[in-house]
């Protein structure tokens, strides 16, 4: 049966004011009227049963999480005693899944991504459950083709075709985050794509990798296992869970396995990285703004303006801003700067407002 395992333990730094920890970017409208969170559970509908939805997430995000995915038990939003990065958190989902179902086939997907549309979505997913099941021991990821030369993505590069099903190809290699140069030479070729994050396998095999490649983690999973459904299960998820080796799902396993097979994704996507998205996503007017929320602008261009409530927000001769207003903070800063809001909240951790953060 097919699982959706929705990866939403992120806290969304690069969107503050707006994102918080305890609302981090994907439980935000940031395109639409639905958070990013129920719009990739709404990606699924009539594909995915609900009751075989997953979320990963933390312990601050859980009873928002609840909240807005009500369709989904409750029980499967699975709770990351402590950030180890997306091999724990998928193993766990994987351990889940399998424990309820055994031939889960999981369905793996970042919660703060913007596709569409989706049906082609919708086929899209199904083409890979095909490979999965015409050969189970194939890990299945998506592909998107590069846009631009982009340094801050991983790159796919397509190996020989999957003769099982059209449009699936083995993976030659991995290549992280190059250099322009070697970007602009990916780009030419062809036969590279951006990794998406979203990936297709069957719960038993990627366990199976694990325990190969990432032996401890594995044994802890399984003592993590073994207490599903007991009174036991919070102190052995507390004990094992935080002992974990943080390492990504491509590190610790795709980037070492056999079978890792791409998919070029035939449908749109953003991996909505920080507010200059919001200008991609949301469109601009005449005068290149971005606007959501009253705004009222004289000589002012190229601006992302977004306010939470009716606060009015009001620019005289301004260019290339990023202002966003809530009701306790708010953000102007210089689009060339978006990258570096990180920096900025340490100087308001430094300074001992984490009630900011």
């Amino acid at each position: 049966m097919l699982h959706a395992v929705i990866m939403a333990g992120g806290s969304g730094t690069r969107f503050w004011p707006q994102s918080r920890n305890r609302m981090p970017k994907q439980l935000l409208k940031l395109a639409g009227d639905r958070t990013m969170i129920q719009q990739t559970l709404d990606r699924c509908a009539g594909m995915i049963d609900p009751a075989n939805a997953w979320v990963v997430t933390n312990a601050v995000q859980v009873d928002q999480t609840q909240q807005q995915l009500p369709e989904m038990p409750g029980k499967n939003v699975l709770v990351e005693p402590m950030a180890r990065n997306t091999a724990p958190c998928i193993g766990l989902a994987a351990a889940h899944a399998l424990k309820h179902d055994p031939n889960a086939i999981m369905f793996v997907m970042p919660a703060d991504h913007v596709i569409s549309p989706r049906e082609v979505f919708q086929a899209a997913a199904l083409k890979a459950v095909s490979v999965v099941e015409a050969d189970p021991q194939r890990l299945v990821m998506f592909g998107v083709t590069p846009a631009f030369p982009a340094t801050g993505y991983g790159y796919i590069e397509r190996g020989a075709a999957f003769e099982q099903v059209d449009g699936a190809f083995d993976v030659k290699s991995f290549r992280e985050k190059p250099k322009l140069e070697l970007a602009e030479q990916y780009v030419a070729s062809g036969d590279f794509y951006w990794n998406c994050g979203i990936f297709c396998w069957k719960a038993a095999t990627i366990l199976n990798q694990l325990q190969q490649h990432e032996p401890e983690m594995y044994e802890r999973l399984q003592r993590i296992v073994a207490a599903i459904d007991t009174d036991a299960y919070d102190a052995v998820l507390a004990d094992e869970f935080p002992q974990m080796n943080s390492i990504s799902i491509d590190y610790a396993v795709l980037e070492r396995a056999t079978g890792a097979t791409v998919i070029e994704a035939p449908f749109t996507w953003d991996d909505v990285g920080s507010w200059l998205a919001v200008r991609r996503l949301a469109g601009e007017d005449d005068n290149g703004n971005t606007i959501d929320g009253p705004f009222a602008g004289v000589d002012s261009k190229n601006c992302i303006v977004r306010t939470t409530d009716d606060h009015l927000i009001a620019t005289l001769g301004v260019d290339d801003l990023i202002i966003v207003h809530t009701a306790d903070a708010t953000l102007v800063a210089r689009k060339q700067d978006s990258e570096r809001i990180k920096d900025l909240l340490e100087e308001i951790k430094r300074q001992g407002q984490t009630d900011r953060l």
